[in-house]
């Protein structure tokens, strides 16, 4: 099996960040807030540890683009809001399964107030955010080339109504402060920090002096980025949009970005933009290796066909061991579980897991050939 492991030496005090699934933080330096019972447990966890080993096991899920056309959204449309629960309704328990599960919320979820509408310029109704966070989404990603399509007023819409219902984001930001503050979830004691960037925005430039707003995929801020949360965090996981559309093989600068990123402390990337899946794998570099899924395709939108209706969701587990002289956190194996997007005439959209259907768009495939197709670069 491989692994990639980040050793840390360290007084056992001052490990973990905090236990249980339901401790999020942000933080701006290497003190991380704890609850009165979480410092009890970590003050404890030393005594406990005397002359033994303690591990913990984690599992990470991470799906693709949530890109809501117009004809998605009409059809979520109900006499006075948006439905889009009984689009998810069918992923839902899986959705739900990992201890955390990130997505990548492409179109810009800026609400009414601006006027919805789909390609190329997309805004989505709020109600898609509430609908993700009820199937068991706990982080969206956010740096992607749809940013700025309702600019400055669009993300500062968005992300107030993250605030608002409480969903953690990554990729965008309110001010310099919030650009600021970086992202590090603390699970079952394990520190996971998350970056999310994206290659452009349409064409559409950032305001003056407002280069907080959207994180681009530059090499020396991703250096600097990655430099500064790998001191803090056992995991570093990055966001990439990146990418060709409609291409199932990554191109020549994704490879070369992920080698970046996974030289300077990133242990996972996660890919999006391609709108298609592109294959899963293992990159060697001089710490150890990154794992590295180049694409996650869609997970729900209304394109269809030519693969462009099929995604997945990627479980990634993480363990970490503990012992008296410091701890080990390690990047195992991962699993793979394909969805469709199902819809009829434009209308009843369901994303639905891929066993459920033995035939999709064209040309024919099944769940054994998508798995394969994903996993095969980490059975080799």
């Amino acid at each position: 099996m491989k692994k990639h492991t980040y050793i840390v030496i360290a007084i056992i005090l001052l490990l973990a960040g905090g236990i249980g699934a339901a401790s999020f933080y942000w933080t701006e330096d290497e003190t991380a807030s704890t609850t009165p019972k979480e410092s009890a447990e970590i003050a404890e966890r030393p005594l406990a540890l005397s002359g033994k080993t303690y591990s913990e096991t984690i599992t990470i899920g991470a799906i693709g683009d949530i890109l809501i056309h117009t004809r998605v959204y009409d059809d979520a449309k109900t006499k006075n809001s948006y439905d889009f629960d009984k689009m998810l309704a069918p992923v839902k328990e899986m959705l739900k399964k990992p201890d955390f599960t990130i997505a990548n919320q492409e179109s810009i979820a800026a609400g009414t107030e601006l006027g919805l509408s789909g390609y190329p310029t997309f805004n989505s109704p709020h109600e898609i955010s509430d609908a993700l966070q009820d199937a068991g989404i706990d982080l969206v990603t956010l740096a992607n080339n749809h940013s700025l399509d309702k600019g400055e007023k669009g993300i500062q819409l968005a992300l107030s109504y993250y605030d608002k219902i409480g969903m953690p984001y990554v990729g965008m930001y309110k001010d310099e402060e919030d650009a600021g503050t970086e992202r590090i979830q603390s699970i079952e004691g394990i520190k996971v920090g998350f970056l999310s960037y994206t290659y452009g925005t349409n064409g559409i430039p950032i305001p003056d002096g407002k280069d907080y707003l959207v994180n681009y995929l530059d090499d020396k801020k991703i250096i600097s980025d990655l430099k500064s949360i790998r001191e803090k965090a056992d995991v570093v996981l990055v966001n990439a949009h990146w990418g060709n559309e409609y291409e199932r093989s990554p191109s020549e600068e994704q490879r070369r970005l992920a080698q970046l990123m996974a030289e300077n402390g990133a242990d996972i990337i996660i890919g999006h933009h391609p709108h298609v899946l592109q294959p899963i794998e293992w990159i060697e570099h001089d710490k150890g290796e990154t794992l590295v899924v180049y694409s996650l395709g869609n997970f729900l939108s209304g394109q269809v066909q030519d693969y462009k209706d099929i995604g997945g969701m990627v479980t990634i587990e993480i363990e970490k061991t503990w012992n008296e002289t410091g701890s080990e956190t390690t990047v195992l194996e991962p699993s793979f579980l394909p969805t469709y997007m199902a819809s009829s005439n434009e209308q009843n959209y369901q994303v639905r897991p891929f066993e459920e259907s033995t035939v999709f768009g064209s040309p024919k495939t099944n769940q054994k050939e998508l798995t394969d197709f994903m996993l095969k670069g980490i059975k080799e």
